[in-house]
């Protein structure tokens, strides 16, 4: 398993523990239990470090681009595993280095942890959600590329 892929799947683990306890206990926390038990070998401690804080700092945002996503599915209603692979997805999308984690890179990595975490239908729901928050995020790219040349 590389190395992102290993810092993305503790990730999940911990926003799935925080999400299960209804964000009553420390993420920060969790993170650090998590990485003791599954980061043994892990070269790059800062990338999920990185990866939780701006997740939970940006968790209001991610939230609103879920639903606008999925908008026949109330936040609520979609199951923590996806929920929490989607605020991976999409924050890795619109908040890392696209040459450093490519757009396509990072829906297809959510999609391998939809498959290895989620349930039957979860690869294909994480792939549409996230399908359709980067059509809409490259619509926006291009019209404000196109206003900056006119």
């Amino acid at each position: 398993m590389g190395s992102r892929h290993l810092s993305r799947s503790i990730v999940l683990q911990t926003l799935y523990e925080w999400d299960f306890l209804k964000q009553n206990k420390n993420a920060k926390e969790i993170f650090q239990r998590n990485l003791k038990l599954f980061g043994i070998g892990l070269s790059n401690k800062k990338y999920p470090e990185q990866l939780l804080s701006g997740i939970l700092d940006q968790s209001d945002k991610l939230d609103k681009l879920i639903v606008s996503g999925a908008p026949e599915w109330p936040l609520d209603q979609i199951n923590i595993i996806d929920r929490n692979i989607l605020r991976i997805g999409i924050f890795e999308l619109l908040f890392s280095d696209s040459k450093e984690v490519p757009p396509k890179v990072a829906i297809n990595e959510c999609v391998e942890l939809a498959k290895t975490f989620g349930g039957d239908s979860s690869r294909r729901f994480v792939n549409g959600v996230l399908g359709t928050v980067y059509r809409e995020m490259e619509g926006v790219i291009h019209k404000k590329e196109k206003n900056d040349t006119d």
